[in-house]
């Protein structure tokens, strides 16, 4: 909180005491010393510059402030592109980094005091459900033809975002700008699965051969094979699994980020499972009204395919990780991975990218003497309870966020600020930076081409039709900040031993039930959440929903059937 007040006392000052000079010719520069590589050719590139700097004149020597999370492609917005701007449009810009966890609570708390924080975020769009029930956020699709159509770029090209539909509203408005997209895949380390040695013991064990998994069963296999047949490669001891467990908000996250829906247990539906989605909670196709978790209420929080989830993870990082694993956070996973002593992880977040086709001179063990990846990433693997027609995993899209606490002249240098570091003008270089594609455009632009080979698959996942099966959490979610917070620490006492994932679970979904039926009163008495808040459905006997066809399901009998895998080259192929 010391950090917001901080922030709040900062955006209370509206220019700075001398005004930036802008021109043509500072956008040149940047043009052709930074921004080399575009979709656009370069008088379409300076044409589009010039337009930035027409439309900044009334706000020339303004000073705004913007917070996002730290990861790479925001550490470049911050650092670098926040100069360029400047110099473009004599617009200076405070562009703050913190852990998303303190974005998140930024967001929240301007929401709840209407007090001016930040004059933008770039929050996930995770947060869809709560902005366009709250309707505290602004409607861009309504803003940009109106009020902000003189700061709105004629070449925005909206339909260029890859993840545009993730941050549409149920009321088909647009409600955030992504920023950086990036999901959660596969990762493993090929070299060592394409070992002779390794292949023809795994096929002699498991009776089938040792390739990118394409179910939960297979990944365990691996996990196992790796963990206690190879258990040493070049002398090093190594692990079949990768994860992190630290009793903190990341936890909660892991979960979240779709990891129930990966192993099944919601109902098909993209961008996210109607009625049931990936959090467990039930929304009928015909509704915007939530109407439970708990499995009593038709929703899957508490589902046998949900308590199969934690218990998988709790077991995996028990077994087949590092030891220090179970004390890593999301942020310390990365540098663990890079050591090169892990042969997968299921739940690998392609915003490391960056980090892990560093050279070997910089510690990084996971690529070869001439910096070509040692690794690929493919497909998530699937649990039992998974089929056909559901998300497969993840992907985050960290999108401009403005609020309407913020004063007008602010927002619209803000979306001004949003534009240009999203711009045609910008976005391929920003892309070699960060690698977290958000235009069609840019990953198709012949750079990438030439690049694809260092990296290990991201390109070609990006190009292909697979990439709409990782979406962000969707509408069904109310309110995310107030929900998202329970989910860690639950979590954490599965990892802790202190209760079982079924005891866990049934205590998540109860309490999320409790904060939504606060949430109906909240929206039937003074229309909060407009009208689309919960309605919760009479609790019932748990049988009853067991037996009702979709989510929540039954117990399979069998959670782990016979372990299924595809060769890489044969999956680059299908991308292809």
């Amino acid at each position: 909180m010391k950090r917001l007040l901080m922030a709040s006392t900062c955006a209370a000052a509206l220019v700075t005491s001398v005004p930036a000079m802008a021109d043509i010719a500072a956008a040149e520069r940047w043009i052709d010393n930074e921004f080399k590589e575009s979709v656009l050719s370069r008088d379409e590139q300076v044409a589009e510059m010039q337009w930035f700097i027409d439309a900044a004149k009334p706000y020339q020597g303004m000073e705004i402030n913007v917070l996002s999370e730290t990861i790479p492609t925001h550490s470049y917005e911050s650092e670098t592109l926040t100069k360029a701007f400047e110099e473009i449009t004599g617009i200076k810009v405070n562009h703050q980094l913190l852990g998303e966890g303190e974005v998140v609570q930024a967001v929240q708390t301007q929401m709840q005091t209407n007090r001016n924080l930040y004059d933008a975020y770039i929050n996930d769009s995770d947060l869809i459900g709560t902005h366009s029930r709250l309707q505290s956020a602004i409607n861009l699709t309504d803003w940009m033809a109106g009020d902000a159509k003189d700061v709105t770029s004629p070449t925005l090209d909206i339909e260029d975002f890859m993840g545009i539909s993730f941050t549409t509203g149920p009321d088909g408005k647009v409600w955030q700008l992504p920023d950086q997209q990036f999901a959660n895949l596969y990762w493993f380390r090929k070299d060592w699965f394409d070992d002779a040695d390794n292949k023809a013991k795994f096929k002699e064990k498991y009776g089938y051969d040792l390739g990118v998994p394409v179910n939960w069963s297979a990944y365990e296999d691996i996990a196992e094979f790796f963990t206690n047949d190879v258990k040493e490669v070049d002398g090093v001891r190594v692990y079949g699994h990768m994860d992190y467990g630290k009793r903190a908000p990341d936890l909660g996250w892991r979960m979240t980020d779709a990891w129930l829906s990966m192993a099944g247990e919601g109902d098909p539906g993209l961008p996210n499972g109607r009625p049931v989605d990936e959090w467990g909670i039930r929304m009928e196709k015909d509704s915007c009204n939530p109407a439970g978790a708990s499995v009593t209420r038709g929703g899957g929080t508490n589902s046998p395919a949900a308590v199969y989830a934690i218990a998988k993870w709790d077991e995996w990082l028990r077994e087949y990780a590092p030891p220090a694993a179970a004390s890593y956070d999301f942020y310390q996973s990365l540098p663990a991975l890079s050591q090169g002593n892990t042969a997968q992880q299921i739940f690998w977040y392609t915003a490391f990218t960056a980090d892990m086709v560093k050279p070997k001179s910089e510690g990084n063990n996971t690529v070869d003497d001439d910096g070509n990846p040692l690794w690929r990433m493919a497909p998530s693997p699937h649990g039992p309870y998974w089929s056909e027609g559901m998300k497969l995993g993840y992907q985050d899209a960290g999108s401009w966020t403005f609020l309407k606490s913020t004063p007008e002249d602010r927002l619209k240098a803000a979306w001004l600020y949003a534009q240009f570091v999203t711009s045609k003008t910008v976005d391929v270089t920003k892309s070699h930076v960060g690698l977290t594609f958000v235009r069609d455009s840019t990953i198709h632009h012949d750079s990438f081409t030439k690049r694809a080979p260092k990296l290990g698959g991201l390109v070609e996942f990006y190009r292909s039709p697979d990439r709409v099966l990782w979406t962000p959490t969707g509408v069904n979610v109310p309110d995310y900040p107030k929900l998202a917070q329970l989910w860690w620490q639950y979590i954490g006492d599965v990892n802790s031993g202190n209760l079982t994932p079924q005891e866990a679970m049934d205590r998540l979904a109860g309490e999320m039930d409790q904060i939504m039926a606060r949430m109906q009163v909240a929206d039937e008495k003074a229309n909060v959440y407009g009208g689309c808040g919960p309605r919760l459905n009479e609790e019932r006997d748990a049988e009853y929903w067991l037996e009702q066809p979709g989510a929540p399901k039954p117990k399979l009998a069998n959670e782990k059937p016979q372990g299924e895998t595809i060769a890489y080259e044969e999956l680059i192929k299908r991308w292809q």
